[in-house]
């Protein structure tokens, strides 16, 4: 079935094309700021922390468990911002964590005017960390031109909150919408085949359809709702609303909008949102008020997070008994850079901490919708050799572990989730898209002999025979069968039982507990614990990430890119426009990624946009 990777070999050799293009260009730019930033870099320590400062939460992109590509990659990125930045929520919690303790940090500022996007279980983390920043008696300040959703539920868990009076806070809820290539495909002539199991499993609908199927439609909107209640429950408790004000808020803004005479920062105002409207400059003299000036800015004295956490960090937060394994980002076969899951990568990673006598217990922290099969299971079996180790293994979820995210968290001794972790979709799916037609249209011919019935059946240049396409159907119920097979053996369920809620439906994590599929409802903090319990460690553990390790290039471009955004202030923000095309780039992206040996897939094309 070799010849059935053609398409994608195409798809990925363009993509790889396209992308060594962009790598070069970013070298380019990397070498013209080596010389500054190695002299810099190699220079001196961490940063000097001002007697009394504030630090600056000012998160960039997208917040993630795991930022993606390798340390050259990032570095480029970093650099270029060619591409949407991300942020490691790590990092932030860390920051946070250390300026509780801190004396010389007198307030935490909230710049969020870079956060492209966070889903609700890292807001509700980092909402989280700032309620024990204020707990301590230290202020928190947001300030804000514009307001997503995203940033404004981490402004609304500060002291005082301030919009430009220029400014709006604009709450759209929560949507699911993809791009949709049916039209298309037929208009080009592609036959594209497609396989699967459960009427909810919609990885591969926007190669079948041009809207979304009534069975998705209702599938997904039960847990964005789900979600939708979160928000507005978490954000009227901080700022002592109800929830029903939230939902109004975004419900009659245009009414409350047109009733002000289309002033949207006095909308915020008036419906409690934020506490004041007042340009950069007032705000900038309040934080002078709370933690004195700079004389050499003219600001405020201040540190940024990325330097305080250089500063402030130790090493032996990263050394410990209990280990947490990072899974974050698609499921692909073979090895893959960090912010994708790669099966070899990961089973290598859990492979070293069953052989590491100082490691005790293993935390695998998911966040992940899936993706390759049998790269999915070559994970499970290392989940599984740890168990029979005597290592407990806690699957900790993220925002999201659906599909092949599930699949290997089934296994482990307990799996958390929070009440808005996306997780579920049980079910299966492939594709194969051939093109005969659309080489007929062009007077391209194939004709040929084989020695079996097999022979040239799954070639992308011939229409799929009936028998071949038998074959793949058989195959993906098969696997779909061993999916559900593994939870019921897994959870102590009924296969019949697992069906019942599988065929690729959607669950939230609390919903997820109800029906058996989750133990428990907590962050990684708490699973953290659950695994130190469960090997008898008590209080008296430390934590390790386990991590892929960065060769001593890659760390120094990682580290030249993190020192210029500090020396440089390099801020990105993201073009709306941009926004739009990468939809279409990413479908294409992920198509040329996906590189499962069978073409088969446990995915969830449950992100949210």
């Amino acid at each position: 079935m070799s010849s059935s990777n053609i398409f994608t070999r195409l798809i990925r050799g363009a993509w790889n094309g396209l992308d060594t293009f962009r790598r070069l260009m970013h070298l380019f730019l990397m070498l013209a700021v080596f010389a500054v930033l190695l002299a810099a870099f190699l220079s001196g320590g961490g940063p000097d922390i001002p007697k009394s400062a504030a630090l600056m939460f000012s998160p960039s992109g997208a917040i993630v468990e795991q930022p993606y590509g390798d340390a050259i990659e990032q570095a480029f990125e970093e650099l270029s911002g060619s591409e949407r930045p991300q942020t490691g929520i790590r990092d932030l919690v860390e920051a946070l964590r250390a300026a509780r303790d801190d004396e010389r940090i007198k307030v935490v500022a909230l710049d969020l005017g870079n956060v492209v996007s966070a889903d609700l279980s890292k807001l509700q983390r980092l909402g989280k960390e700032l309620e024990a920043v204020r707990a301590t008696g230290r202020t928190v300040i947001a300030y804000g031109d514009f307001y997503s959703q995203a940033q404004y539920y981490l402004a609304a868990h500060a002291d005082e909150v301030y919009l430009h009076p220029s400014g709006v806070v604009f709450l759209d809820g929560y949507g699911r919408f993809r791009t949709f290539y049916r039209e298309a495909i037929d208009k080009l002539k592609i036959d594209w085949h497609v396989f699967r199991v459960g009427e909810f499993k919609s990885f591969v609908e926007p190669y079948l359809r041009d809207d979304m199927s009534p069975e998705d439609r209702s599938s997904s909107m039960v847990w964005l709702s789900k979600l939708w209640d979160q928000y507005q429950e978490d954000v009227a408790a901080v700022r002592g609303l109800e929830p029903r004000q939230i939902n109004e808020y975004a419900a009659n803004f245009t009414a409350e909008l047109e009733a002000r005479g289309g002033d949207l920062g006095r909308v915020a105002l008036d419906a409690g949102l934020v506490d004041e409207l007042r340009t950069r400059d007032y705000v900038r003299q309040r934080m002078i008020e709370l933690v004195g000036e700079d004389a050499e800015s003219h600001s405020f004295s201040q540190i940024g997070f990325r330097p305080y956490l250089k500063a402030s960090r130790k090493l032996e937060r990263h050394r410990g008994e209990v280990a947490v394994v990072m899974a974050a980002g698609e499921i692909l076969d073979g090895e893959q850079p960090p912010g994708q899951i790669g099966g070899d990568t990961l089973a290598r990673l859990l492979r070293n901490t069953r052989h590491d006598d100082s490691i005790k217990a293993v935390v695998l922290r998911i966040d992940s919708p899936g993706g390759s099969k049998f790269a999915s299971e070559v994970i499970q079996r290392e989940v599984q050799l740890l168990r029979e180790a005597g290592k407990p293994v806690i699957a900790s979820m993220g925002g999201v572990a659906a599909s092949g995210g599930y699949f290997i968290a089934m296994d482990a001794d307990e799996i958390w989730a929070t009440p808005v972790t996306i997780t579920g979709s049980i079910g299966i799916g492939a594709y194969l898209p051939t093109f005969s037609r659309s080489l007929d249209a062009l007077g391209v011919h194939v004709d040929g002999v084989g020695t079996t019935p097999w022979s040239g059946q799954f070639r992308l240049d011939r229409d799929l025979s009936e028998g071949a396409s038998k074959i793949i159907q058989l195959s993906v119920e098969y696997g779909y069968r061993d999916f559900i097979n593994g939870v019921a053996n897994a959870r102590n369920m009924a296969v019949e039982q697992v069906d019942k809620i599988a065929r690729g439906r959607v669950w939230t994590g609390e919903t997820a507990k109800e029906l058996g599929l989750v133990d428990k409802l907590g962050g990684l903090d708490a699973a953290i614990e659950s695994a130190a319990s469960h090997a008898a460690l008590g209080d008296d553990y430390k934590i390790r990430y386990i991590e892929k390790e960065l060769s001593l290039r890659e760390s120094l471009a990682l580290g030249l890119a993190t020192h210029a955004r500090s020396l440089l202030g390099i801020e990105w923000r993201t073009n709306g426009l941009n926004n739009v095309i990468s939809q279409i780039a990413d479908d294409l992206g992920r198509l040329a990624k996906l590189n499962d040996p069978q073409n088969l897939y446990y995915h969830c094309l449950c992100d949210i946009r």
